[in-house]
């Protein structure tokens, strides 16, 4: 077993922010609501626009504050800011990777080669040799990967975990899964990578990265899927749209349906388990609603169902600053339990390989994946 070195609970998380684009408020402001357990030391983008909003951003955070800290400092290069660790001029304790996903692996081999703790958005990697390679870098350099899987701590899908580890779901027959939104045209033209197959990929890889995971951490491991996948309306390289047929190890079967088409918006991010005693439907912009839940016998849970829903109008939910505080506890005391590590993620992005390489091939996938 990987031995860590704690940081210590008296001692906050010194991070690093690399990547400034959309996502990187949830980072900002997750980073300030644990303001005792961490803090932003370095914000670092190619672009200086970028840069100043997220400046923008960790003012907003800590508006009316009685202590506001510094300015993290800003850096227009990935190397210039690890220089500045090997110099002595930054002390950094967590790399927090939002750059494009095909960046993720040089990046966090990079971070890992100078002995810092890693933590990537979704998906970890592009490529399944990417991944692992990732795992192993870390593992060898004795600091610890983390995965960004924030839905994994909404209130909903907590209540809907806990009934499976339960068993109250009986013999799981179906699980669905749909993500129907809306990504325009002038979504991908916002940057070159977006779409590309080696930054970005589709529909799968990028918007329905979660729901993949969200898939395996339910249902368990896959045995394995068939999968199509087209771009129907969007000028980029990878899909716009897929469908996939799934089958569990534990002989349910299941459905993953995505589409970036939906007019004129997001409609739908769903999923719904149906068992010989039980049936739960999550839907909502964040799987963020119980739209369904009924099982054949009677729980204290069952009473939590309407307060375990909440309100958002962003895909991203609201899970961000529940992942850090299990990340920054990780780090603080060494815990390597029940934290998404590079392993959980390569969970997902093995299924997500297994899905691309099904519609290439044309043909069922089966897991595990071969390198």
């Amino acid at each position: 077993m990987q031995i860590y070195r704690p940081i210590g609970l008296d001692n906050r998380v010194r991070v690093a922010l690399v990547g400034c684009g959309r996502i990187s408020a949830n980072h900002i402001r997750a980073i300030a609501a644990h303001a005792d357990k961490a803090e932003l030391v370095a914000i670092c983008d190619i672009h200086q626009s970028q840069l100043e909003m997220a400046l923008s951003v960790f003012a907003e955070a800590f508006k009316g504050s009685q202590s506001v800290p510094d300015n993290p400092l800003s850096f227009t290069s990935f190397e210039e800011l690890l220089c500045a660790v090997d110099q002595g001029n930054l002390a950094v304790d967590l790399v927090v990777l939002a750059t494009p996903s095909g960046l993720h692996s040089e990046q966090a081999i990079s971070a890992a080669n100078h002995g810092l703790n890693v933590c990537t958005e979704k998906p970890m990697a592009t490529r399944w040799e990417d991944g692992i390679a990732m795992v192993k870098a870390c593992d060898k350099a004795g600091v610890r990967l983390f995965v960004v899987k924030q839905n994994r701590f909404n209130s909903t899908l907590q209540l809907v975990k806990r009934q499976i580890d339960k068993d109250r779901f009986g013999q799981i027959a179906m699980i669905a899964t749909n993500v129907f939104w809306q990504r325009p045209q002038e979504y991908y033209d916002q940057a070159s990578w977006r779409g590309t197959w080696e930054f970005d990929g589709g529909a799968i890889m990028n918007q329905a990265s979660h729901y993949v995971d969200l898939m395996e951490w339910l249902g368990g491991p896959v045995e394995s899927l068939s999968a199509s996948i087209a771009t129907l309306g969007r000028k980029i390289e990878a899909e716009d749209t897929a469908s996939v047929q799934v089958k569990w190890r534990h002989g349910g079967l299941g459905t993953l349906a995505v589409t970036m088409l939906t007019y004129p918006k997001n409609l739908e991010g769903s999923i719904t388990i149906i068992g010989d005693k039980g049936a739960v439907k999550i839907g909502g912009p964040a799987v963020n609603e119980i739209k369904h839940w009924t099982f054949s016998d009677t729980s204290d849970d069952d009473e939590l169902v309407e307060s375990a829903s909440y309100q958002t109008t962003s895909v991203y939910g609201f899970g961000h600053p529940q992942f850090y505080s299990q990340m920054l506890s990780a780090l603080q005391t060494a815990d390597t339990k029940n934290v998404v590590d590079g392993r959980e993620g390569l969970k997902s992005l093995e299924l997500i390989v297994g899905i691309y390489r099904s519609a290439r091939d044309k043909t069922f996938t089966s897991f595990p994946l071969s390198l």
